[in-house]
């Protein structure tokens, strides 16, 4: 296989095969005591008079573990980076976490439905006992993964013996369970069918009437897997820790069937419905707009980010909260919004920039990311084997919030930055100085090795979500990536929470779009303060908090009957949540309509248009206003589909423009279809 370099898995299948066939045949057929080469038959006789055939089993299978953990017990084996980066709990959580996913991808090629989810669970505990095998199957399935394999790994909680289990560790004390709704689209939408959610309330259907409050749940699931009923662990605390206030989860379509922005408004129409319906079309009264908070995880803090940016960008309101025209109503924003470790940066880099840097740093935050800050700083360190003191948060370093400390190799001469090209300063009492760097990559790249969100992974669910036919601008489409929103959006962003762990992949996203939120309100506060129109009691940034959890990574509000210091968390966000919907009173008109948050961005009365731009998007047709739904077709052709109730003239809405940009397209084209033509093999067997 080297000398020929593609490995070929039949190869090593007739290879096997062959080994297995001949030794089986020898012994049927051979000399009991083996071949006559050097002393094996003297030996086998001599053996044989001595030990039995327990014992020799025995001890070959004790040599053969001898021999794999001989570097353990020589202390020669490179420790575990894993067992130090997490804690120990959320580490055995992991543990269990890849060897499910291990037997699950092994037996999921078993068609037989029944068969499958047995042999899921075997091999899993197997995968359980053989831990390095475990690391070494998923290791190898990511490198290749589908959206087969994401999907098999996401939603293995929903199959029969997991659910079951699941229920019997955590068993939920809820009155209610779940109730599937389906909720309408509003008459503005070029949508006809219905969205379907489901509702998490502790209380009867007259007790839903009465209701004021509410929470708009959207899970994640990478882009491409999972649903609400995935969340049921979650949602149902909710209901129990937040009483009389419904949870609507949407289960919005999924890519690749359904790229962007496809899901993203299917997120937009239900709360567009539920604003202009009053709460009528999820079982309220209607006689008052409801209070609403979002709250979405990983692909779903995606949406309810970008969900608020759709209501922000269709109005008319100055960031200082000033209707431009008067009589124009536009959809009220949500009261507030929870995020937990979500995705919202889909251009994956590197490095990060200087601006970046700076918002990580600023003062006030000092506290909340100082491991952050310091894991970023410790990189060179490690690569260079030298140690420099850390200066404490409270020490007076003599930086200023637009200046980031110097911690590369830079130093300012006359007012400008001069580069070094060698490590030439030396101390006061000849002692080396180290060495730094100013280079901080981000977390993304710092954790890559994490066990349940790679760079494979990440890469593949960006793909899958985008689609073959958009070519986004992904450093201005903010409805793609809220984390390059424009200021004057995120000045008026609501009262928002941010969860996640501190060596997520995903921590970046967090602390930079929660550093520009407070950047873009405190530039409005100090507008505002120079014109005199804020009392002296109001502190600038106010409305951003976030919660950093050390020794942990992605997902862990998932993991509560394996991590249960999860538990703690998921009270933290129904505590959040209790208290956006306890801000402030419920905002209603005195004609019952809702308030005028904004405008009608087409210049019309009313409620808002639903036909709406993307950033980066071309113009050029009218008819072009309807996301793309994709299928999958045999020859891996990509076909779009018509939704029901659009004329057939109409297709879906492009991202990016299709049009001809000369001989490169090719080699790009080509270049992604070797990237992206492996991640929907499955779905080409399903539509055969």
């Amino acid at each position: 296989d080297h000398v020929l370099g593609r490995p070929s898995r039949r190869f090593r299948k007739v290879q096997v095969i062959s080994v297995i066939l001949f030794w089986s045949m020898y012994l049927l057929r051979g000399n009991p005591h083996g071949p006559p080469l050097l002393f094996i038959r003297s030996v086998s006789r001599f053996s044989t008079k001595r030990l039995t055939s327990f014992q020799t089993v025995t001890l070959t299978l004790l040599y053969l573990y001898l021999a794999r953990n001989f570097a353990k017990i020589l202390n020669l084996e490179s420790p575990e980076p894993l067992a130090n980066l997490y804690s120990r709990s959320y580490f055995r959580a992991t543990w269990v976490m890849t060897a499910l996913d291990a037997g699950f991808w092994t037996a999921m090629r078993i068609r037989t439905g029944w068969l499958r989810d047995i042999c899921s669970v075997v091999f899993s505990l197997y995968y359980l006992v053989a831990a390095e095998r475990a690391d070494e199957k998923v290791r190898r399935v990511r490198a290749t993964i589908t959206v087969d394999h994401l999907r098999v790994s996401w939603n293995k909680s929903q199959t029969p013996y997991l659910k079951a289990l699941t229920a019997l560790v955590n068993p939920a004390s809820n009155r209610f369970g779940p109730r599937h709704i389906r909720i309408s689209r509003p008459k503005e939408s070029i949508y006809t069918a219905p969205v379907d959610a489901w509702l998490y309330f502790e209380g009867t259907r007259e007790e839903l009437k009465r209701c004021t409050k509410m929470i708009l749940s959207f899970p994640g699931g990478g882009f491409v897997a999972m649903s609400s009923r995935h969340y049921d662990d979650m949602l149902l605390a909710w209901a129990r820790k937040c009483p009389g206030i419904p949870i609507v989860a949407v289960d919005y379509k999924r890519a690749p069937e359904f790229p962007y922005p496809y899901a993203l408004n299917e997120c937009y129409d239900v709360y567009h419905s539920i604003a202009h319906t009053k709460g009528k079309c999820v079982g309220f009264s209607g006689e008052t707009l409801p209070r609403i908070a979002l709250s979405g995880d990983s692909a779903g803090g995606n949406y309810a980010a970008g969900v608020t940016l759709m209501i922000l960008n269709s109005t008319s309101t100055s960031s200082t909260g000033h209707l431009m025209e008067e009589g124009w109503r536009g959809l009220p924003l949500p009261d507030g919004l929870v995020l937990v470790y979500p995705s919202l940066d889909l251009n994956i880099g590197s490095w990060m920039n200087d601006d970046q840097m700076k918002l990580i740093r600023q003062r006030d935050m000092r506290k909340t990311n100082r491991n952050v800050v310091k894991r970023k700083s410790e990189d060179f360190e490690h690569a260079s084997g030298t140690v420099r003191p850390h200066k404490s948060d409270e020490d007076g370093d003599g930086e200023s919030d637009s200046e980031p400390a110097v911690m590369n190799g830079s130093f300012k001469s006359n007012g400008n930055m001069v580069g070094k090209t060698a490590n030439v300063a030396t101390m006061a009492n000849g002692k080396p100085q180290p060495l730094s760097t100013r280079l901080a990559v981000t977390s993304r790249l710092s954790y890559f090795n994490d066990r349940l969100l790679t760079p494979e992974m990440m890469r593949a669910m960006v793909i899958l979500y985008i689609g073959p036919h958009n070519r986004p601008d992904f450093t201005t489409d903010f409805f793609l990536s809220p984390i390059v929103a424009p200021e004057d959006l995120l000045a008026r962003f609501p009262k928002t929470y941010f969860l996640t762990g501190e060596r997520d992949p995903l921590v970046d996203d967090t602390v930079i779009f929660a550093g520009r939120i407070r950047q873009a309100k405190k530039a409005v506060w100090r507008h505002r303060r120079d014109l005199g129109l804020e009392p002296g009691r109001s502190r600038p940034g106010e409305g951003v908090e976030v919660s950093l959890i050390p020794s942990i990574s992605h997902g862990f509000l998932q993991m509560s009957a394996l991590y249960p210091e999860a538990r703690r968390e998921i009270n933290k966000c129904a505590r959040w949540l209790n208290e956006i919907l306890a801000d402030r009173p419920c905002d209603d008109s005195g004609d019952g309509e809702p308030s005028p948050v904004g405008a009608d961005a087409s210049g019309a009365g009313g409620w808002r248009n639903h036909k709406r731009s993307f950033t980066g998007e071309s113009m050029t047709s009218n008819d072009e206003d309807r996301p793309l739904e994709m299928s999958i077709v045999s020859n891996g052709s990509a076909r779009g589909s018509r939704g029901r109730g659009v004329p057939s003239g109409r297709r879906g809405r492009r991202l990016g423009s299709n049009a001809s940009l000369g001989s490169e397209v090719d080699l790009v084209g080509r270049r992604m279809q070797g990237l992206a033509g492996g991640l929907t093999a499955g779905l080409e067997d399903e539509d055969d």
